[in-house]
């Protein structure tokens, strides 16, 4: 009887460890959840033309968690699947700007074609070069909104992922308090402090 005692304070003393170093684990993940929120968040409201004051590259900090091979981050940790849909994202996004840059250097070669081509000849072809310019405009605004659309989806996934994790371990939403430079966004509510005003994610548990 006395064993049983024992054994069980043992797995008690175990159980609690656990939930220690969970706990742990959850508080970092948050912790690197709320700056890469933050990062995208800039990143979409730069992209819209606004000046922000906001510097920390959340690329590389999930870049830089997964070199270092940590298995304490939401990303990796908590949801695999984060992972996939962040490399498909950034993919998207970079194949677009490849496109963009490609489509303005053709429409720069026949602006300047049809420049040169009316310099030689004495008749108007750079009308016709002119008239594509609507056209890099066109591929600009498309191209602005499709990574607009990244960003935005990029933001709402950490930030329902840090909302599962701060319910799912009993976290103070309001410890992890980021800032967000645009809106749209679910399950968040904003929050005034003395040095300013911040965001905080809702507590699924409280719904």
């Amino acid at each position: 009887m006395v064993d049983l005692t024992v054994r069980d304070s043992v797995e008690v003393a175990l159980e609690l460890d656990e939930k220690s170093v969970y706990s742990h684990i959850a508080h970092d993940s948050a912790e690197d959840i709320i700056r890469i929120i933050s990062s995208l968040d800039a990143e979409r409201a730069k992209l819209r033309g606004e000046v922000i004051y906001y510097a920390d590259d959340w690329d590389a900090l999930i870049r830089e968690r997964i070199a270092k091979g940590k298995r304490h981050t939401a990303f990796d940790f908590y949801n695999p699947t984060l992972l996939d849909i962040w490399e498909e994202k950034v993919k998207f996004g970079k194949k677009l700007k490849l496109i963009e840059k490609a489509a303005y250097s053709i429409l720069g070669v026949l602006v300047a074609g049809t420049g040169v081509a009316t310099i030689l000849t004495g008749s108007p072809f750079v009308l016709i070069g002119l008239s594509v310019i609507p056209l890099a405009i066109a591929v600009r605004d498309r191209v602005k909104s499709s990574l607009d659309l990244i960003y935005y989806e990029l933001t709402q996934f950490f930030i329902d992922e840090l909302r599962e994790i701060v319910s799912k371990h009993g976290l103070n939403p309001g410890r992890y308090k980021f800032k967000l430079f645009t809106g749209g966004y679910f399950g968040v509510e904003t929050r005034r402090t003395p040095s300013g005003i911040f965001a905080v994610v809702e507590d699924k548990s409280a719904e």
